[in-house]
């Protein structure tokens, strides 16, 4: 048996590592583990991870209290069953990234320190080298993978997942050596998120939903795409100031100097992101576009911020600002997919053989805004039981996830979308995708193997809204765009703030354009997918703000997918697009990620785009 295993993130890494192993199986069963990486490792976006991990590891706290965070935070949308799921796994994760080399900080009576993040009931978010905790477990880890059996092919992209008869059955490659294919029992996307549709954001380069795209052309299902999270401290000259500053007591402030905060709720720089970031913007738009202050100066003074923020330290302090004294400008910044491929925490999509984990996944865990520190959180977890799932027989784990029901008709839920009468609405189908725990034997060493948890059935509903016959969104118009002018476009129309009539503009630009350049060829499918989310959701509900319908509509508390014409309904496919759509990242991107491998080791300038 093959695995195929794209991404060198913390969910690629440890999948492969659980692969190759077995920890807590009598052996592994796989015979061959192939890493593929655009870089080189370490690398992939969780290196620049600032905040930390989530986890119920304290005395004080338990599993069902994270969960009730988690579920509150994801504005209605967060499914109660998987988010029971990855909190219950929380423990066994972090166990098992410590047993494999990752060292957190810990207090001076030696049990690990636990800071604080926007909208946690208690203080559970575990760190390591202060605030470079994504690059402490995924160089760990590297060297783990280096010992290891594992095959790594770097500076290698992923241009074309292969499918036969509606299943997965290997990779297109384009490395060193040329072009390439690789066959495969089972493919595993663990690529990222796709902040970098914006050109505005924490993540590197290299997050432009390849993933996302990849799986999409291969006839995967993509849901909940309109939620994008944007981080709402970014320095104003680059670089993440993470929300762990906020949680030890800094505060925000306008350029007089008043905590606005405080009167936009109650929690006030605790608050959910989307709420901070927001309020930050309207800040911004009313004293004329200039940045907001974060104020760190009551946190101990220059020795304290250095130990606890090394990395924030630097950054800081490179930009001239002695943030000891001075208050640090700062902005908000596109940081995070809750939307990817359609899975469950166990990494099934909807094409049998290929499946996602981490942030390119969909896995209804974050609704429609994450809870801070989940996102390395549901990382561990998703890999840990995709490869215990991928060790028993393909009978176990060979059968797709079943496609959405599709939704009804706008006249039968009494719904339709003003800048698009002809779309339709949710559904009340229920998604009825199991979350099997592995049942294999396990060791009396399996002390880091995740705790068993029956199988439960996602409880949000969700609908599919690719309508049978039409353009599936690879197709291309006549006029060339860039990347870049696609970047643009995407703050412009798909930012903080979005509105009908500014979407219904960008749907109609984007499809009468070709891709100008190789960064385009991801990224303008990805704004097509984006785009039409965006519309679809006609209320504002966590990341996802319409101006022109801001009250949030507890009808429409239903999560949202799209599949490829020709994938949903074959028989009534007539766009005639090929196979290979050729989503593979710009060379200037794949450059981007070697130079980051290459000379950054642990990030200097951190965009923490799993913070």
């Amino acid at each position: 048996m093959r695995v195929v295993i794209i991404g060198s993130g913390l969910a690629g890494q440890l999948a492969a590592l659980r692969l190759a192993d077995g920890p807590g199986l009598s052996a592994s069963t796989t015979q061959e583990i192939v890493l593929v990486t655009g870089g080189r490792l370490p690398s992939g976006s969780s290196l620049w991870a600032q905040g930390g991990i989530a986890a119920a590891t304290g005395a004080d706290d338990a599993p069902e209290s994270h969960t009730a965070d988690t579920i509150a935070a994801g504005a209605g949308l967060t499914d109660p069953a998987v988010a029971a799921a990855l909190c219950a796994d929380g423990p066994a994760a972090v166990a098992e990234l410590i047993a494999r080399g990752v060292v957190f900080d810990r207090d001076a009576d030696g049990e690990l320190s636990r800071g604080l993040e926007a909208a946690h009931s208690r203080r559970r978010v575990l760190h390591a080298g202060g605030d470079a905790t994504g690059s402490v477990i995924v160089t760990a880890l590297s060297a783990r993978i280096r010992e290891s059996r594992v095959e790594v092919r770097e500076r290698t992209l992923v241009t074309r997942i292969l499918t036969e008869g509606g299943r997965a059955t290997g990779v297109e490659l384009d490395g060193p050596e040329g072009r390439s294919t690789l066959t495969a029992d089972a493919v595993v996307l663990a690529t990222g998120g796709a902040g970098a549709l914006y050109p505005h954001t924490t993540n590197p380069e290299t997050s432009i939903g390849s993933g996302i795209v990849l799986a999409y052309a291969a006839g995967a299902a993509v849901a909940d795409l309109e939620f994008v999270q944007f981080h709402p401290t970014v320095l104003a000259g680059g670089g993440l100031v993470s929300e762990a500053v906020r949680g030890e007591g800094a505060v925000l402030r306008d350029e007089s100097g008043r905590r606005f905060m405080l009167d936009v709720d109650a929690r006030a720089e605790l608050a959910p992101r989307d709420i901070v970031a927001r309020a930050i913007a309207a800040t911004m738009a009313a004293q004329g576009g200039r940045p907001v202050q974060l104020d760190a100066t009551g946190l101990g003074g220059a020795s304290a911020l250095a130990a606890r923020f090394p990395t924030i330290d630097r950054l800081v302090r490179r930009l001239g600002i002695d943030w000891a004294t001075e208050l640090v400008p700062v902005t908000p910044a596109a940081h995070y997919a809750m939307g990817g491929v359609l899975a469950d925490l166990d990494g099934r999509t909807t094409v049998a053989g290929l499946f996602a984990i981490g942030e390119t996944a969909a896995t209804g865990v974050h609704g429609a805004n994450r809870l801070a520190s989940n996102s390395l959180l549901e990382a561990a977890v998703s890999a840990m039981r995709c490869a215990a799932l991928l060790q028993q027989e393909p009978t176990v784990w060979g059968a797709p996830l079943p496609v959405p029901a599709a939704a009804e008709p706008a006249a039968a839920v009494g719904a339709t979308l003003a800048s698009d009468p002809g779309r339709v609405v949710p559904s009340a189908t229920p998604f009825g995708a199991a979350l099997p725990t592995p049942s294999a034997t396990r060791s009396a060493a399996a002390s880091t193997a995740p705790s068993p948890t029956p199988s439960t059935t996602q409880e949000i509903p969700i609908r599919l809204l690719a309508a049978p016959g039409r353009d599936d969104l690879l197709t291309h118009g006549s006029d060339p765009l860039s990347g870049e002018e696609i970047r643009q476009l995407a703050w412009q129309h798909l930012g903080l703030v979005r509105d009908g009539v500014s979407l219904a503009s960008l749907r109609s630009r984007l499809a009468g354009s070709r891709p100008a350049d190789a960064l385009a060829t991801t990224l303008l499918p990805l704004a097509r997918l984006v785009t039409e989310a965006a519309l679809a959701r006609v209320e504002s509900r966590g990341a996802h703000f319409r101006s022109d319908a801001p009250a949030t509509d507890p009808a429409a508390a239903v999560r949202s997918a799209w599949m490829r014409a020709m994938a949903a309904s074959p028989e009534l496919s007539t766009t005639g697009v090929p196979a290979a759509a050729s989503p593979a990242a710009a060379d200037a991107t794949a450059a981007a990620a070697t130079a980051a491998a290459d000379d950054i080791p642990a990030p200097t300038t951190p965009a923490g785009a799993l913070a």
